[in-house]
């Protein structure tokens, strides 16, 4: 068997598309709301940089499942951190400040 069609392989592309998309409802509903009050921007710079990391992870480790997962969760996460940003911005023109 082609050791990257493995049972491990396989359990962890599936592990990957679960966790990676669990972030596309809530990507989703920021975009249709125009809104990420209650989004932390830490938290998502943070839980950026550790995917980041993890990603480089899996590319010396040479694992599929690694790099799939954590490459998508990085586009996912940096797009919330970018809509975070403009709509917090688009706020507080609205409002008046600055």
């Amino acid at each position: 068997m082609d050791p990257a069609l493995s049972g491990p392989t396989i359990v962890g592309l599936v592990a990957a598309c679960c966790t990676t998309g669990a972030f596309v409802p809530q990507v989703t509903r920021l975009w249709r709301m125009k809104s990420a009050a209650e989004i932390s921007l830490a938290t998502f710079l943070v839980f950026s940089v550790g995917t980041s990391l993890w990603l480089v992870y899996g590319v010396f480790l040479g694992s599929l499942p690694v790099i799939a997962a954590n490459g998508a969760t990085l586009v996912l996460s940096l797009t919330m951190v970018a809509l975070k940003l403009a709509y917090d911005r688009a706020s507080r023109r609205s409002a008046g400040v600055g």
